[in-house]
C-alpha cells in the first residue's frame, strides 16, 4: 500500500505541476505581450525608419504566441464550463486509474524473468542431486515462476504427485497477485464515462429548467446546459479510452506471464520425475540388493 500511495502522490504531483507550469506560461506570455506593447510606442520615435522592416517578424511571431496562449486558455475555460464538480470527479478517476496502472506495469515488469535460464539452472542442480542448491537458485530469483519452483522443491522428498499439487496450488496464489488491482482499473474505466453521462443528464435538466423559467426556446437559453452536457461526456470518454489502453496492456502481460508459468511448471515436474528415477530409484535398488544378500546369508547359516 505504501508503494501505491507513493505512485498516486507522484502522479497527482505531475498532473498538477503540469497545470501550474501551463498557468505560469500563460502569465509570462501575457506579461511579455504587455511589455512589448508598452515599449513599442517609446521605441518608435527613435527608430522611425527601420520600423517597417522589423514589423514583419513581429507580426509573424504574434499569431504563434496567440495560438499557444489560446490553447491553454481554451482547456482551462472548457474545464470550468463543464462543471467543476463532475470534471473534478472524472479527473480523480483518471489519476487513480493511472496510478494503479503504473503500479501494475511496474510489478509485472519486475515479475518477468528468463524462465529458460532459471529452468536450466534448476535442472542442472537436480541432475547433480543438489536439491538445496536448486532451492537457493529459486530463492535468489525474483518473480512468480521462481516462487512456484521453490514451493515445489520444498516438497520434493514427498514425491512428484505432492510436488505437482503444490505447484498447481501456489500457481493460483501467484495468479491472484498478478491480477491484483485490475478490477479497480476496470472500475475507473467504467466509472469515467458513466460520470460523463450523468453530467450530460444534469446539463440537459438545467437547459429545460432555463427554458421553463424563460418561457421561451432560444439558443442563448439552451446553450449553457447543452455545453455542460457535451463537455462532461467528452472528458469522460477520453479518460475511459486512455485507461482502457493501459488495462489491455496489463491484461496482455498477465496472459503472457500465465502461459510462461504453466510451461515452466510442466518442465519442473518433468525434472522432479527424472530426479526421482535417477536417485531414489538407485537407492531403492541398492536397498533391495542388500536385503537379498542378507537373506542369502541367513539361509546359508541355517
Amino acid at each position: 500500500m505504501k508503494k501505491l500511495f507513493a505512485v498516486i502522490a507522484m502522479t497527482g504531483a505531475m498532473i498538477f505541476g503540469t497545470a501550474s507550469v501551463c498557468f505560469a506560461q500563460d502569465e509570462a506570455t501575457e506579461e511579455s505581450t504587455e511589455q512589448v506593447v508598452d515599449e513599442a510606442p517609446a521605441a518608435a520615435p527613435v527608430q522611425a525608419a527601420p520600423a517597417p522592416v522589423q514589423a514583419a517578424p513581429a507580426q509573424e511571431a504574434a499569431p504563434a504566441a496567440q495560438e499557444e496562449q489560446a490553447f491553454h486558455k481554451v482547456i482551462k475555460q472548457k474545464f470550468i464550463e463543464g462543471g467543476a464538480f463532475f470534471m473534478f470527479i472524472v479527473c480523480i478517476a483518471l489519476i487513480l486509474g493511472l496510478a494503479l496502472s503504473i503500479e501494475r506495469i511496474i510489478y509485472l515488469s519486475l515479475s518477468s524473468v528468463d524462465s529458460k535460464k532459471l529452468l536450466e539452472s534448476v535442472e542442472g542442480a537436480l541432475d547433480n542431486g543438489d536439491v538445496e542448491g536448486a532451492k537457493t537458485i529459486c530463492r535468489n530469483t525474483r518473480g512468480p515462476i521462481a516462487s512456484i519452483f521453490y514451493q515445489g522443491l520444498c516438497r520434493i522428498d514427498k514425491g512428484a504427485d505432492v510436488v505437482e499439487k503444490s505447484v498447481v496450488s501456489y500457481g493460483g496464489v501467484q495468479m491472484g497477485l498478478l491480477e491484483k488491482n485490475v478490477t479497480w482499473i476496470s472500475l475507473c474505466v467504467a466509472l469515467a464515462p458513466s460520470l460523463g453521462f450523468l453530467g450530460t443528464i444534469i446539463g440537459m435538466i438545467e437547459a429545460f429548467d432555463r427554458i421553463q423559467a424563460a418561457g421561451d426556446i432560444s439558443a442563448t437559453v439552451v446553450a449553457g446546459g447543452i455545453k455542460v452536457a457535451l463537455l462532461t461526456t467528452l472528458v469522460g470518454l477520453i479518460v475511459a479510452m486512455v485507461l482502457q489502453v493501459f488495462m489491455n496492456f496489463i491484461l496482455t502481460r498477465i496472459e503472457a506471464l500465465t502461459s510462461e508459468m504453466e510451461d515452466a511448471s510442466i518442465s519442473l515436474i518433468d525434472a522432479v520425475v527424472a530426479y526421482e528415477e535417477k536417485f531414489k530409484g538407485f537407492n531403492s535398488s541398492s536397498a533391495s540388493s542388500s536385503v537379498a544378500i542378507s537373506n542369502e546369508s541367513s539361509i546359508e547359516n541355517a
